[in-house]
């Protein structure tokens, strides 16, 4: 994307004519106005006033040339210098077309004439596109086009207090039972959207995983709420996800079954590692170039039952379905 430019303000103007009066040289004017100095120059150059009628009154003003100026962009716009551009982006916009589509389109045309989508909404809500009633067409049908820096914001999907910078020690340090860690595993895209949620107890580190046909994220939470909500609640006191879109709905997690939500910070799966480290395990029989749609949910529970009955040195030689056992014997007493 190319460098983007702001143009001269009023303000900016009448202070190039005063330090012009006062025989102010460019460069310094540049310095302060945090200017090129070729663009003082050119401003010079291009906005001087000149009118064979009034010989002596020849010079730059600051106000004249910001008139000036005003005038040359306004003869200078594209769509209307150029009327058969014009009436293409018009008969666009008129079959409902937004104007990103339109300059988008333009570009995959590879069109010799075209223009941006901001050139396309300057046009609907200037005098000429005004009368035209242009902005109807728009999805939003706004009379008015809201000031670029009052647009609201997305809220963002993963609150602070998510964060896994609030998760208490004793989770970081497996020092208590029933806190997970989940994840997806994809499969090479050719073979479909299929993928699998991967969730692991961080102190047994028994596993279970979910088979998914997609990445939206609603089906993939409600099948991980199925997945837990039979087990008692200190077994299943919270979860630490990364950020992917596939995990947005976790509000429901918490409504639904009351278990905690934390979010790893962005680009960071080491804060999450005991379930990538399991992700490598189920990779032997998980391969990226699996087809998921030949597999079954028994063909997911012969793996999960072949993870959590492999004893592991971590657990001193037992298995994670020994130690999920004892741990659940342990909090129900």
């Amino acid at each position: 994307m190319g460098a983007v430019y702001s143009q001269l303000s009023i303000t900016e103007r009448r202070k190039i004519e005063r330090w012009r009066h006062a025989k102010v040289p460019v460069d310094e004017m540049a310095r302060v106005l945090k200017r090129c100095r070729s663009t003082i120059f050119r401003e010079l150059k291009r906005n001087h006033f000149s009118d064979e009628n009034m010989p002596g009154c020849d010079g730059y003003y600051g106000a004249a040339a910001h008139l000036i100026q005003a005038e040359r962009r306004a003869r200078e716009r594209k769509l209307i210098k150029h009327p058969e551009l014009r009436k293409r982006v018009i008969e666009r916009i008129k079959n409902g077309w937004t104007p990103e589509q339109i300059s988008n389109r333009m570009i995959h045309e590879r069109a010799s004439l075209r223009v941006c989508q901001e050139t396309i909404y300057r046009y609907i809500y200037s005098k000429e596109g005004q009368r035209e009633d242009l902005w109807w067409y728009l999805p939003t049908h706004r009379v008015a086009r809201r000031p670029r820096r009052t647009r609201r914001r997305r809220e963002p999907k993963f609150h602070r207090d998510v964060s896994i910078l609030f998760r208490p020690d004793d989770v970081a340090h497996r020092r208590q039972f029933g806190h997970w860690e989940a994840d997806l595993m994809l499969f090479k895209q050719k073979l479909g959207q299929s993928n699998v949620t991967s969730l692991v107890e961080r102190v047994s580190r028994f596993t279970v995983i979910l088979k998914n046909p997609n990445r939206r994220t609603k089906p993939v939470m409600g099948k991980i709420i199925r997945s837990l909500k039979d087990l008692p609640l200190v077994a299943r006191r919270s979860i630490t996800f990364d950020r992917g879109t596939e995990f947005v709905s976790w509000p429901h997690l918490q409504a639904e079954i009351g278990t905690q939500t934390w979010f790893c910070d962005p680009s960071s799966p080491w804060q999450k590692g005991t379930v990538e480290n399991t992700n490598r395990r189920l990779r032997r029989w998980l391969p990226r170039k699996r087809d998921l749609r030949q597999c079954t949910d028994h063909d997911m529970k012969v793996i999960c039952d072949r993870l959590n009955n492999t004893p592991r040195k971590c657990l001193g030689w037992k298995t994670p379905a020994e130690v999920f056992r004892e741990k659940m014997l342990e909090e129900m007493r």
